[in-house]
């Protein structure tokens, strides 16, 4: 996979180039990053990135000019692409990114990722060069490059060798519409605290089905907006009544 990223901080994305599990994807080839600068395309001695808003107030906005031209640079590195790279801009205006976005972006052979600063940028920018906005929280961070970061993390788990296991991506939280279950590991014993028998019995389908009405009753208590929009079978139904009974109960 190929990544182009817009950003007035390339060497911010150290944390994914050099660290764990992104790291060695980059590494092994796995996952291209190449940084665009909107400050290499400025035309002053200052190289000015910034500019004041129209109609005044607090903030400024990135300068269209040099913004546009990183952008367009980023497409002209991954030019002769059957389709054109989707341009996407993290933005608190965007829309929240789910588990599923995360798959689909992840099966993209290329993709620019815009990272905002200051303010944001002009809306002219988003309308013309934006394919999509994306969104990590309800919340503002300095810039798009922690989200960006987070985003790229994310994809990055589900390519192809990227993980010790190629399973691991399809049991992680989410992976399935659901939390993922308790895990417990060695000691046996932690402040008088032991580990569910079930886990311990070597009885496959019991920790299966264990693992699976733990991981239904999590969400349950924890993101009730996901079991509502789950569609159980009829033994995830079972083991999640189960569960409720069993908590109610207590």
């Amino acid at each position: 996979m190929q990544l182009s990223i817009v950003t007035l901080f390339p060497e911010m994305f150290a944390a994914i180039s050099d660290w764990g599990i992104s790291g060695r994807a980059v590494k092994q080839g796995i996952v291209t990053l190449e940084y665009f600068n909107p400050r290499d395309y400025t035309m002053d001695k200052h190289r000015t990135v910034d500019d004041k808003p129209f109609g005044g107030g607090p903030g400024m906005l990135m300068k269209t000019e040099p913004l546009v031209a990183a952008i367009n640079a980023a497409r002209g590195v991954i030019a002769g692409s059957i389709e054109p790279a989707k341009v996407i801009y993290l933005s608190p205006q965007g829309r929240p990114a789910r588990n599923q976005d995360i798959v689909e972006l992840a099966m993209l052979e290329k993709l620019i990722l815009v990272c905002g600063r200051y303010q944001g940028i002009d809306n002219r920018v988003v309308e013309s060069e934006i394919d999509e906005e994306l969104s990590i929280g309800d919340f503002v961070i300095s810039g798009g490059e922690l989200a960006a970061m987070a985003l790229i993390d994310a994809m990055i788990r589900f390519q192809p060798g990227a993980l010790g296991a190629d399973d691991s991506a399809q049991q992680d939280s989410f992976a399935n519409g659901l939390l993922h279950c308790p895990e417990y590991t060695r000691p046996q014993k932690v402040n008088g605290q032991g580990v569910p028998e079930v886990l311990l019995s070597g009885d496959h389908g019991a920790i299966r089905s264990w693992r699976l009405k733990q991981s239904l009753g999590a969400t349950w208590l924890k993101r009730p907006d996901l079991i509502e929009a789950a569609e159980l079978d009829q033994e995830q139904q079972e083991l999640l009544e189960q569960f409720i009974n069993e908590y109610q109960s207590q």
